[in-house]
């Protein structure tokens, strides 16, 4: 809900401090599938009680996160006045997902001293 929102909601101009970053909304848009594909694989993970492998629930996530940011993309072009679709947030947002899938994987995989182990 809160991505959706942010996608589809313009500030004004005055409302957004002048910080002069390249490409930060790129980055911004990175960010927030990385972390929605990470939690998201997490609460997937806990509500399936971890019968499913995460490499599996990882994929599941990632295609969902894709799916959902072009239709985000294509919203901002049909449902509002002032925001256009850019490919660029479209990859922007495949490779936050991509990134965030990766990292569970890499996380759980037990080829690294963060698993929790029982």
């Amino acid at each position: 809900m809160f991505i959706t929102t942010l996608s589809l909601f313009s500030f004004e101009e005055e409302s957004i401090p002048c910080i002069d970053v390249p490409h930060l909304d790129k980055l911004v848009h990175f960010s927030f599938y990385f972390v929605f594909t990470v939690l998201g694989c997490l609460s997937f993970r806990e509500i399936d009680r971890r019968k499913e492998p995460f490499k599996k629930i990882g994929v599941k996530l990632f295609s969902l996160a894709i799916v959902y940011g072009i239709i985000i993309e294509v919203l901002q072009g049909e449902a509002t006045i002032d925001r256009d679709p850019d490919l660029l947030d479209v990859l922007a947002n495949s490779l936050g997902a991509l990134f965030g899938s990766f990292t569970v994987k890499f996380i759980f995989s037990g080829k690294t001293p963060l698993k929790w182990t029982k």
